[in-house]
């Protein structure tokens, strides 16, 4: 009887040690992966534009890219904003136009006076940043997602047409000095509204938050393509952290004015980026 006490007092004291290894194992398993966080932020100048070329946007700026008078005031906003010292240009284009991009970009390197046809933004002032900056790399980080803007006007809105009518017949009216759109506007003016913290702001909600007033009885068919936007952007944003960057890089970003508003939302939030002043550059 003595014996068997002992035998089962060793099975049983194997079986405490057993399971205690087989936790520990378990523990050391589930012990979650550490990455490291890069040592110091990427430096990035977010910066905001209309599109110089063709646009599909609802609202666009009467801008001439063959015009030489223009062509010239573009090289001296790519003049001042290259002393931000880029290393990297990213811009609104697809990644898988990346190969064209990079294609066109050795030429204008080669030949700066080349000529592209519809000459856009990308051409007319992300090269040229990228010249006088002698920055080798280049992407796109767009990503094509469509919705409806004109959502509001389509159906019968039970939400509050009142609030989302009045402010698209005059997004502007809280801020009317920093109209983008008003007549006779430099290009250096034009700029420095469109990079505006409240214009940056007011873009977001134009182009999305707005929305969330349009509605039928039961349904939320404004608020479902805003979030349509948000994941557009979203996915541009997934684009930009698939680059290989660190933290000696200094990120150059040409995007339309609502990317660059949700860009700067996504990298505030984001310690992998320091965004510096736009206005440090602009003047």
């Amino acid at each position: 009887m003595n014996i068997s006490k002992t035998v089962l007092n060793i099975l049983i004291l194997s079986l405490f040690f057993s399971c205690n290894n087989l936790q520990k194992t378990k523990e050391k398993n589930d012990k979650p992966v550490v990455i490291e966080l890069k040592d110091s932020p990427i430096k990035v100048l977010n910066f905001a534009t209309f599109h110089m070329g063709y646009t599909s946007d609802a609202r666009s700026i009467e801008f001439d890219e063959n015009n030489k008078k223009n062509v010239d005031s573009i090289h001296q906003i790519a003049k001042v904003l290259s002393a931000f010292g880029p290393t990297v240009i990213v811009v609104e284009t697809a990644p898988d136009y990346d190969e064209t991009l990079q294609r066109n970009y050795a030429t204008y390197l080669k030949n700066p006076k080349a000529v592209f046809e519809g000459p856009n933004e990308v051409e007319l002032l992300a090269f040229e940043v990228g010249r006088l900056a002698a920055v080798e790399r280049i992407y796109g980080i767009d990503h094509k997602l469509e919705y409806n803007y004109g959502i509001g006007s389509e159906i019968i809105n039970s939400i509050d047409s009142l609030t989302h009518n009045s402010f698209k017949s005059n997004p502007f009216r809280s801020i009317p000095n920093l109209n983008m759109f008003e007549n006779g506007l430099s290009l250096n003016e034009k700029l420095l509204r469109i990079n505006h913290p409240k214009v940056l702001d007011l873009l977001i909600t134009a182009n999305a938050d707005i929305l969330t007033y349009v509605g039928t009885e039961n349904g939320f068919e404004g608020a479902d393509e805003a979030a349509k936007y948000y994941q557009r952007n979203l996915r541009i944003y997934s684009n930009l952290n698939r680059l290989k960057l660190d933290n000696k890089d200094r990120v150059f970003i040409l995007s339309g004015g609502s990317h660059t508003a949700f860009l700067r939302e996504f990298m505030n939030r984001d310690e992998t980026y320091e965004m510096v002043n736009t206005f440090d550059y602009l003047k």
